[in-house]
Formats: structure tokens, C-alpha cells, sequence
């Protein structure tokens, strides 16, 4: 089987115990999300006495593989991989899977999201964005690209903690998927901050599962998972991202901020031929709800072109069927490395399947060129 050596464009931590309190403004200190463990000695980061969740399914890389009946909430620090937090042993899992660098995604410290608000998650992603930094992003050459939290509620200093996170070397910067019915992204109080990522050459990421508190919002880790309609919520977190994204287009972001790119982060991608579809006939046929009007006769589905990336996992319907939509350069593979979802360590089965009728140039856009032009990794 030919090796495909990858950038991938969606991979993780799993958050260590001093992740937010050893960076974290004194005044919060006392208020920082702990991690506890029970008698069987799982661990559970706990916020404002509400749970974040435990480490045991972020980090069960592999095991689906072997039996998936094993893959559980539940985990104690021993069975949590070094290369969770740790960039040096990490680098022996990436060789065994053939990645040469990765984007690197919190875990628990999106479901904050839903959690924590106000000065406590500012001071959070703050904390935990300095720590990423100085682990993964200092010494480790062009090997990670780190991805920063920002609080939405408080664009000023959303845009502040993104010019810090790009003077301390993270590459990008995320924001919950959707951000509450009483604060869209067509509001012009973000306008300041999509401002911000275009001149910093930072994208914004909509990574999956990264949901705020409120009606509607529901988080599979912070709350009873097994409560009923959460099993339908996880399996329909796309509506999510739609109502984003759409609110961005219809009132002219990307049109506005021309340099301003957006990445759809671990949703995969059959749902989006029928949502490009939906969002150019709404603009076409019903132009009364869409008085925005793009120049020189763009639709909406033309920003996928090159502002709006996606990532893929396993979707090979999808990454059949959207090149012909969208063209070939927005789309991204990403391992999702060291979920339990994640294809490690056989994410060169999954390539080899995935990209079998796929041209030679459009393999290395998928796998390399088009997360390394977004992210900044240096070309090879």
C-alpha cells in the first residue's frame, strides 16, 4: 500500500490536570476547572460544579479498532496516551500513522462552552490558550499548529485574546459553532473581530460538539448523556454550523472581509450539497429574505471556493460528490488523533480507501496543500 504521509487538519489534545491553573489571572484561580477522580480512579474536570467530562473516550485512539464495545466516557490518567499532552511522545504515534504535522484542537476545554460565561471562560481560554502555546507551539518546529479559544460574549476582548494568540504562535482561533439565538454571527458587533482574523491571517474554526449554554444547545459531556435527544442532538450537529455559516453569508461577512477564511471542523461533508444548494436558491428565488446582494453575480455556494474550508474523515460519498460543487481546494483530511473516532492508528487505510479515484494533484490539495496554505504549515 503507498504511504501518504499527512498534515492533519483536525487533531486534539486531551487537557492534563495543570492545563488552566497554572496560567490562569490570579482572581480565577480559585475558580478554575479542577480534575478529581473517583474510587476507580476516573477522572473528571469539574467547572463551576458542573462536569466537562472525563478523559476516557478523547483518548481511546485505536480502541475501536480492536473492540468498540470498549470505548467509554470513562478513563483514569493511566490509560490516557503520553502523546495526549505531550508533543515528544506524540511524535512516535504520528510516525506510526504517517502525519508530518497537526492542527491541534482543545478537547475539554470547548465544552466550556457550555459550561462556564462571562470574565471565568475569558480567563479560561486565555490560561489554556498560553499553555498550548508554550507546549506545542514553541520548540516543535513546523510540526503543530495550535488553535485558540475565544469567549464570543465579549468581542473586545475576544479580539485582544486573538492578537495574543497570534503574538504567542497559535495559528488559529475557534468559536462555539453557534453562539446562542440572542447573539448570531450576522450581528455587526463581531464585525471587529472577523477584522481582527483577517489581518492576522487566523482562521475562525466551527469545530463539532463546541456548543454554548442555551435553548436549544445541549452538550453530550457536560450533562446527562443519556438523557433523552441527545443521541438525535450528536447526530445532527450540522444544523448548527448551517445557521452560523448562513448568517455569516447572508448579510455579506466574507464579502465584506475578503481575507477572512472559516473552517467547518470534524462535521464531515455529505450534508453539504444539499445545504450549497438550499443557500443559493433562497438567495436566487427568495431574494426578499436576502437583501444582501454579492457583486459581480457570486452566490452563496462560491465562498466554499476559498474562504470556507471543511474538513473529511471518512466520508468518501462526500469527497466524491463536492469537487464538482466546490472545486478541490478548500477540502482537508483530518485524523482526529487521539479520539476514540479518530482513524489512528490506520488512517493509511482509510486514505488508500478514500482517495482512490482521486487525481494524484487533488490527493496532496486533500492531505497537504490546503491545510498547510490555511493553517501556515511551511510548503515541502
Amino acid at each position: 500500500m503507498q504511504q501518504r504521509s499527512f498534515l492533519s487538519a483536525d487533531s486534539h489534545i486531551v487537557e492534563p490536570a495543570d492545563f488552566w491553573t497554572t496560567h490562569i489571572a490570579h482572581e480565577f484561580a480559585e475558580q478554575a476547572p479542577r480534575a478529581t477522580a473517583d474510587s476507580d480512579g476516573n477522572v473528571h474536570f469539574i467547572v463551576n460544579g458542573r462536569p466537562l467530562g472525563s478523559v476516557g473516550a478523547p483518548s481511546q485512539a485505536g480502541v475501536r479498532f480492536k473492540d468498540p464495545n470498549q470505548v467509554t466516557f470513562e478513563g483514569s490518567w493511566e490509560q490516557v496516551r503520553p502523546g495526549c499532552a505531550n508533543p515528544n511522545a506524540r511524535q512516535a504515534d504520528m510516525d506510526r500513522d504517517g502525519a508530518l504535522g497537526e492542527v491541534i484542537f482543545p478537547t475539554l476545554g470547548a465544552r466550556l462552552y457550555a459550561a462556564a460565561d462571562g470574565p471565568l471562560l475569558s480567563a479560561c481560554f486565555a490560561a489554556g490558550n498560553t499553555w498550548l502555546a508554550e507546549r506545542f507551539c514553541g520548540d516543535t518546529g513546523d510540526k503543530f499548529k495550535g488553535i485558540a479559544l475565544l469567549n464570543p460574549q465579549d468581542t473586545t476582548s475576544a479580539v485582544a485574546e486573538l492578537e495574543r494568540s497570534s503574538k504567542i504562535g497559535l495559528s488559529g482561533v475557534m468559536l462555539p459553532t453557534y453562539p446562542g439565538e440572542d447573539f448570531p454571527y450576522f450581528l455587526d458587533r463581531y464585525d471587529p473581530l472577523w477584522a481582527a482574523a483577517a489581518d492576522h491571517n487566523l482562521p475562525i474554526c466551527f469545530h463539532v460538539a463546541s456548543c454554548c449554554q442555551g435553548p436549544g444547545q445541549r452538550s453530550v459531556f457536560t450533562q446527562n448523556g443519556q438523557e433523552a435527544g441527545s443521541a438525535s442532538y450528536s447526530a445532527t450537529q450540522d444544523f448548527w454550523v448551517r445557521r452560523s455559516v448562513g448568517n455569516m453569508l447572508f448579510c455579506g461577512v466574507l464579502e465584506r472581509f475578503p481575507q477572512l477564511k472559516i473552517a467547518i471542523v470534524e462535521h464531515e461533508l455529505l450534508w453539504l450539497p444539499y445545504f450549497l444548494k438550499q443557500l443559493d436558491v433562497t438567495y436566487t428565488e427568495l431574494s426578499q429574505t436576502a437583501p444582501y446582494r454579492f457583486k459581480n453575480n457570486k452566490l452563496p455556494s462560491d465562498f466554499f471556493r476559498d474562504q470556507i474550508f471543511t474538513t473529511f474523515q471518512e466520508d468518501k460519498i462526500g469527497l466524491q460528490v463536492l469537487p464538482d460543487m466546490i472545486g478541490t481546494n478548500t477540502l482537508m483530511f483530518g485524523s482526529d488523533y487521539p479520539h476514540a473516532e479518530s482513524t489512528w492508528p490506520n488512517s493509511q487505510d482509510f486514505l488508500a480507501d478514500l482517495l482512490t479515484e482521486v487525481s494524484e494533484d487533488d490527493q496532496r490539495k486533500f492531505t497537504h496543500d490546503n491545510v498547510a496554505q490555511l493553517f501556515g504549515f511551511k510548503p515541502t
